[in-house]
C-alpha cells in the first residue's frame, strides 16, 4: 500500500511537469507565431503610403458626381513593332496636358489579328484582360464562321484608363510573341478637357442658382412672383439634369476607353485537331507544375499550423505516456504484495 500511495505521488507530479510543459510550449508557439505574423504584416503596412497628385484641379467636383480621371496618354504614340505587313496609325487630337490642371481624353483602340487558331487567341485575350484589369467588361462578342473550323471573331472590350496602356502594348506585341501577323493598329483619341470642365462649372452655377431660386420662393408672397420663380426653378432643374446626364457619360468615356479586337484566321492554316507531342509535353508539363505548386502549398499549411499541432501532439504524447507508467506502478504493488503472501503462506 504504501509503494501504491508513492507511485501515485510520483505520478501525480510527473503529469504536473509534463502540463507545465505542454502550457509553456503553446505559449512559446503563440508569441512565435504573432511575432512571425507582426514581420509578415509590418513591410505591406510600411509600403501603404498615400499618394500625391502631382497637379491640382482647379474645378471642384460635385457631389454625389463621379470622381475626376484624368487619362494616361503616355506611351500610346509609339507604332507596333515587328511585322512588316501591319500597318499602324494613330488619330485625333495630339495636345498637350495643360498647366492648370489635368487632361481629359477618350481613346479608342482597334486592333486586327491574324492568327492560326481565332477561337484558342479570343480564349487566351479575353482571359489575360479579365485578369489584368478586374474591372473590364466586355461589350460584345461576334463569331463569324468562315471555313471548315474557321472562324472570323470580333471582341470589345471596356477597360480602365489607368490599365489601358499596359494591355495597349500587350495586344501591339501579341502577334510578335505569339505567332501571327498584326494587320491594323488604329488609336484614336479626342480631347474633352474643355467639355468636361465647362459641364462641371456649368452644373455647379446651377446649383447655385437652384439654391437661391429655392430660398426666393419660400419667402415670395405675391402669386406672380411664386409663379415666376417656381417656373424659372423648374426650368433650371431641367438643366441640371441634363448636364448631369452629360457629365457621366463624359466621366464614363474618360474613366474607361473602348478596346476592340478582330481576329481572323491564316489563310491556309491546318486546324490542329489530331495527335501532338508539343501539346502533351505542355500539358504533362502544366500538370507536374501544380501538383508541384499543391504539394508546397499544403507543406506551408502544414508549417504554419504546425504551431498549434506540435504542442496538442506533445501533450497527447506524454498523457498516454503518463497513463502507461500510472498502469505500471498500480500493477507492480500489487505483483509484489501477491508474492509476499504466497512466501508467507
Amino acid at each position: 500500500m504504501k509503494y501504491s500511495l508513492i507511485g501515485k505521488k510520483r505520478s501525480l507530479f510527473r503529469l504536473g511537469g509534463y502540463v507545465c510543459l505542454v502550457i509553456i510550449l503553446m505559449i512559446s508557439s503563440f508569441i512565435v507565431g504573432s511575432f512571425l505574423v507582426g514581420r509578415s504584416s509590418a513591410p505591406s503596412r510600411m509600403m501603404e503610403a498615400p499618394q500625391l497628385s502631382g497637379a491640382s484641379h482647379t474645378s471642384a467636383t460635385l457631389s454625389g458626381s463621379a470622381p475626376l480621371a484624368p487619362s494616361i496618354s503616355s506611351g500610346t504614340d509609339a507604332g507596333p513593332s515587328g511585322g512588316g505587313e501591319a500597318g499602324s496609325n494613330s488619330t485625333g487630337q495630339n495636345t498637350k496636358a495643360s498647366d492648370i490642371g489635368p487632361q481629359y481624353l477618350v481613346k479608342t483602340l482597334n486592333v486586327r489579328l491574324s492568327v492560326k487558331d481565332t477561337r484558342k487567341v479570343a480564349d487566351n485575350l479575353s482571359a489575360w484582360i479579365a485578369t489584368t484589369d478586374p474591372r473590364a467588361t466586355s461589350t460584345g462578342t461576334n463569331y463569324e464562321q468562315v471555313g471548315d473550323n474557321l472562324y472570323n471573331i470580333s471582341l470589345t472590350f471596356s477597360v480602365q484608363a489607368t490599365r489601358y496602356p499596359q494591355i495597349y502594348h500587350y495586344l501591339r506585341d501579341y502577334a510578335a510573341h505569339n505567332g501571327g501577323h498584326l494587320v491594323t493598329f488604329n488609336e484614336s483619341m479626342q480631347d474633352v478637357t474643355s467639355t468636361y470642365i465647362d459641364t462641371q462649372s456649368r452644373l455647379q452655377n446651377l446649383r447655385i442658382e437652384q439654391g437661391r431660386l429655392q430660398d426666393l420662393l419660400s419667402h415670395a408672397q405675391a402669386l406672380s412672383d411664386i409663379l415666376s420663380i417656381d417656373q424659372r426653378l423648374t426650368d433650371v432643374e431641367g438643366q441640371i439634369e441634363s448636364d448631369e446626364a452629360q457629365f457621366k457619360s463624359l466621366t464614363s468615356q474618360v474613366t474607361f476607353y473602348t478596346v476592340s479586337v478582330n481576329l481572323e484566321p491564316i489563310e491556309g492554316a491546318p486546324t490542329n485537331n489530331g495527335w501532338s507531342v508539343g501539346q502533351i509535353f505542355r500539358d504533362a508539363f502544366s500538370t507536374s507544375l501544380a501538383f508541384g505548386q499543391g504539394m508546397l502549398g499544403l507543406l506551408i499549411w502544414l508549417l504554419a499550423f504546425g504551431l498549434y499541432i506540435v504542442p496538442l501532439a506533445i501533450a497527447v504524447w506524454l498523457a498516454r505516456k503518463w497513463y502507461r507508467s500510472t498502469r505500471r506502478a498500480a500493477v507492480i504493488p500489487k505483483a509484489a504484495t501477491d508474492v509476499a503472501g504466497l512466501v508467507s503462506e
